[in-house]
């Protein structure tokens, strides 16, 4: 049986959006060990609409020199998505419908691999209250950005069981969560 697990750069006051701008002060080896652990450890990756789009945009063309650019393009990766039709990114494949649709092809997804997210707050959002996300990796970082999507602006109560915790030195915490039940 596989697993669905989600990774997510994190500022302190919850800001998800453009990690580009305030994440790579903080990139270290330590980080860099854990975020390479989680994407070998999928063996398909997990991308909401937008998070898709961005990627698409990028990696096909990035520079083929770097290790990351052949280990994107190659993946497998499936795509959320309501509204998408085709996935023309290579080895993409849209999962679409409505949410019942959508939850049903992922629990059959994961009993057959472990999938991994990145980025893509609206589906991490979606996979915990629908209770299908097992592990939750938050990568929070020593600063305020201000302004900014935040993971959790809004959405459904869903507890969750702090399963480890790591400071690096650069001052990053790395926090797993899974799901849990609520606290009596």
């Amino acid at each position: 049986m596989g697993s669905i697990t989600s990774s997510l750069f994190i500022s302190l006051d919850g800001v998800i959006e453009a990690p580009e701008t305030w994440h790579f002060p903080y990139f270290d080896d330590e980080m860099g060990a854990v975020v390479g652990s989680l994407m070998g450890a999928a063996d398909a990756t997990l991308l909401g609409r937008r998070t898709y789009d961005e990627f698409a945009a990028y990696w096909p063309s990035a520079d083929p020199a770097d290790p990351v650019t052949a280990m994107m393009n190659g993946a497998r990766k499936y795509v959320i998505s309501g509204e998408l039709e085709e996935a023309t990114w290579e080895n993409s494949t849209v999962v679409g419908g409505d949410a019942e649709a959508i939850a049903a092809e992922l629990s059959s997804l994961k009993e057959e691999m472990t999938l991994g997210t990145t980025g893509s707050a609206t589906l991490v959002q979606w996979l915990l209250e629908q209770r299908l996300l097992d592990e939750l990796h938050l990568l929070v970082h020593p600063i305020v950005v201000g302004t900014g999507r935040k993971l959790f602006a809004d959405g459904a109560q869903v507890p969750l069981e702090l399963v480890s915790s790591e400071a690096f030195g650069s001052g990053v915490l790395h926090l797993v969560y899974r799901a849990s039940h609520p606290v009596e």
